[in-house]
C-alpha cells in the first residue's frame, strides 16, 4: 500500500469516527447522512479533483486536502483553497467559494474556517463533527451579493443606513438572560 493510500485509509476512519459518511463518486448519495464525504470529487476545470468534498444536509461545504504522512501541511491550504473555489455551479452549496478546507496525512490535520473575518489554517486534533459545521453554517452572517442590497426608501431607513444602524444584531435565545 503506497503511503498516499494509508493516509486516505487513517482519514476515512478519522472521518467515520467523526460521524461522517464516506463514500466514493459513484456511489455518492448526499442524503444518506447529515454529514457526507465523497472522495475524489471532480470539480471544474482547472481546479483538479478534491481528495474528499464534504456535505452537510445535501449542500457542499467544505474540502480535505490529503497528503502521505510526514507531508508539511503549511502552505497546503492555497491548493485546498482553489479547491474551495472550484465547486461546479449546478451543486448545492452553502456558500461559495466553500467555507472550510482541511489539509490532513491522517495523523496530522489543519483547519481553515473561511467564515472567520482573518481566515488562517490551524491545527486541529480531529475532524470537526458535521452537526458542528452545521452551526457554524446556520449562525454565520449570509455573504451579501451588492446587487440583491436594495436601497432604502423611507427617510427613516435612509438615515439608519446612513448611520449605519440598519443591521440588529439578535442575540441566541439561551444568551437572554430573564
Amino acid at each position: 500500500m503506497t503511503p498516499e493510500a494509508r493516509a486516505r485509509q487513517s482519514i476515512d476512519a478519522l472521518l467515520a469516527a467523526a460521524g461522517w459518511h464516506v463514500c466514493n463518486v459513484a456511489d455518492a448519495n448526499i442524503h444518506a447522512a447529515r454529514g457526507v464525504a465523497i472522495r475524489e470529487f471532480p470539480l471544474n476545470p482547472g481546479h483538479g479533483f478534491a481528495d474528499y468534498l464534504l456535505y452537510i444536509d445535501a449542500k457542499a461545504a467544505g474540502v480535505i486536502e490529503a497528503k502521505k504522512a510526514g507531508a508539511t501541511l503549511t502552505g497546503v491550504e492555497v491548493q485546498s483553497a482553489r479547491y474551495a473555489q472550484g465547486l461546479p455551479a449546478s451543486l448545492p452549496a452553502w456558500r461559495r467559494p466553500l467555507p472550510f478546507s482541511y489539509e490532513s496525512t491522517g495523523i496530522e490535520t489543519h483547519f481553515t474556517n473561511g467564515l472567520d473575518p482573518q481566515p488562517r489554517a490551524r491545527a486541529v486534533f480531529a475532524f470537526h463533527r458535521p452537526g458542528t459545521l452545521a452551526q457554524g453554517l446556520i449562525w454565520s452572517p449570509a455573504p451579501v451579493d451588492a446587487a440583491s442590497v436594495q436601497e432604502p426608501t423611507t427617510k427613516r431607513a435612509k438615515a439608519l443606513r446612513q448611520a449605519n444602524l440598519h443591521r440588529a444584531v439578535v442575540p441566541k435565545p439561551e444568551a437572554i438572560q430573564l
